[in-house]
């Protein structure tokens, strides 16, 4: 699969200005990055941890028909999924599929921080949202 290291760790919450003081005043990270992206309907907040390349990611909501919502709703805040980085994700897609997981992406999709994303469904993986992500690939 070509997995380089665990990118980040996703926790939903209600709101991300709501969580930060926990992050930021009691864990000591600092909030580098506040997007949105519209397409899944979630406002994302990152922090490095440490010196590694391994984040935490907050997941908020922008709406009510977002994955993010329906997530809250059923199971309240908390982990959503795990991210591992990929050195191709269409080619660890392909490779997880040909291993029998079901995908939830068939095909990778922009997501935050220009990251190329894909999930695979958490029925075949033992109940974890399992995201590979990787930078996108230089044009030719």
């Amino acid at each position: 699969m070509n997995i380089s290291h665990l990118e980040h760790v996703a926790i939903a919450v209600h709101s991300i200005e709501e969580s930060l003081p926990y992050f930021e005043g009691i864990l000591g990270m600092k909030c580098y990055n506040i997007e949105t992206v519209e397409d899944q309907k979630v406002k994302t907040a990152f922090f490095r941890i440490g010196d590694t390349d391994t984040k935490i990611e907050l997941l908020e909501p922008t709406g009510p028909d977002s994955t993010v919502a329906g997530f809250l709703e059923k199971r309240g805040e908390g982990i959503h999924h795990i991210a591992f980085a990929v050195k191709d994700t269409e080619e660890s897609l392909r490779e997880a599929e040909e291993k029998g997981i079901r995908l939830i992406d068939q095909h990778p999709r922009k997501g935050a921080e220009g990251l190329e994303i894909a999930f695979l469904h958490p029925k075949s993986t033992g109940r974890v949202l399992t995201e590979f992500c990787c930078s996108p690939k230089e044009e030719k």
